[in-house]
């Protein structure tokens, strides 16, 4: 059920942390997968996965930007050969300030990023399905700040909350078509974002591992099996959920 052998995925953001994770992991189940990635090193990650006796291409692309994105779809699809099983939103950014004080031109582009891109990314997938006539796996990427508000991040916070509500809204729609639109929610993971709060001279480390009853920050590993099973037969009467992996952090 969780075999994954000559299906096709797009993952954005997967050229490192959690998008690298799930790339990853969609590859060791058997997916063609293409990577998109803001980052010159896009091609590099691909390469390596290539090395590694995977199929993969990089994209490189700025989903802020909608001909860049529409652009980039285009050219994931072409790569894998006209065909789409699978689509994993793992890209965002991050931007930090005083809620008072926070940029609108910050605001307006976390919003485009982390919201706007996966709405429109979810809408190409959809009508790829439909000309296909087959049935498709959506998965977001949604965060802890879908259910708290955080601190200094009203925009990452606004931008994670909408990704969990069109999530929802996409598989009230399409999932009579045979879609399947979950969202996968990271606790707090030891990756490149969270540079800052793994600093253990911040105090707010401590803290936020106490609370984790697992006592350990998640890694890009954690995401696989929840990942692969998404996007598998496994899940396939799965809809409309928002699914923690952190440790049991939400919980406590």
């Amino acid at each position: 059920m969780f075999d994954l052998t000559g299906k096709k995925a797009i993952v954005t953001g997967g050229s490192r942390g959690l998008g690298h994770g799930m790339a990853e992991g969609l590859m060791e189940a058997g997916c063609e997968v293409v990577i998109i990635g803001t980052r010159d090193s896009i091609k590099d990650r691909a390469k390596e996965f290539c090395e590694k006796g995977f199929t993969c291409t990089g994209v490189q692309a700025d989903l802020g930007d909608e001909k860049a994105l529409k652009a980039a779809f285009d050219e994931s699809l072409a790569a894998l050969g006209g065909h789409l099983d699978i689509l994993v939103t793992a890209h965002g950014m991050q931007s930090r300030h005083p809620a008072e004080e926070f940029p609108m031109e910050d605001w307006r582009r976390v919003i485009d990023v982390n919201l706007t891109a996966v709405f429109e990314l979810c809408q190409l997938a959809e009508k790829q399905f439909m000309a296909q006539k087959s049935k498709g796996k959506i998965i977001t990427v949604s965060s802890m700040l879908t259910f708290f508000g955080g601190y200094t991040v009203p925009a990452y916070a606004a931008s994670k909350g909408g990704v969990a509500q069109i999530t929802k809204a996409f598989c009230n729609e399409w999932a009579e078509k045979g879609i399947n639109v979950n969202s996968l929610a990271p606790g707090y993971m030891a990756t490149e974002m969270n540079t800052a709060l793994l600093d253990p001279s911040n105090p707010r480390k401590e803290a936020i591992t106490n609370r984790i009853p697992a006592k350990k920050w998640g890694t890009p590993e954690d995401m696989k099996g929840p990942c692969v099973f998404l996007a598998s037969e496994a899940s396939d009467y799965l809809n409309g959920a928002i699914i923690p992996v952190d440790g049991g952090y939400l919980v406590r």
